[in-house]
């Protein structure tokens, strides 16, 4: 509240109340962007020059299950990866 010749005048919380509407309206859009995500997962054929979004984790695994990729040298990760998709693409199938 500001004080303005002895009285007092509430702010408008125009910017925190937009700010609280706009957050309302992202969790309800991103709960239906991931309907849709999924959704074309099922459809959709990796293709060759299709490159998805890479996000970083933190991920514990068993010490054979990572010597095992690693003993094949350079881009580990790539190759967990394209196996964690292979089971991904599996079950999607298997659930249609």
């Amino acid at each position: 509240m500001k004080t303005v010749k002895g009285e007092r005048v509430s702010q408008s919380s125009g910017s925190k109340g937009n700010r609280s509407r706009r957050s309302d309206r992202r969790r309800r859009n991103e709960g239906a962007s991931i309907r849709v995500m999924d959704e074309n997962l099922r459809v959709m054929k990796i293709a060759e020059l299709y490159r998805p979004l890479k996000k970083p984790v933190t991920l514990r695994l068993d010490a054979d299950v990572i010597a095992w990729f690693k003993k094949d040298g350079r881009r580990y990760q790539t190759r967990i990866n394209a196996a964690l998709r292979r089971v991904m693409e599996r079950e999607m199938r298997l659930a249609s």
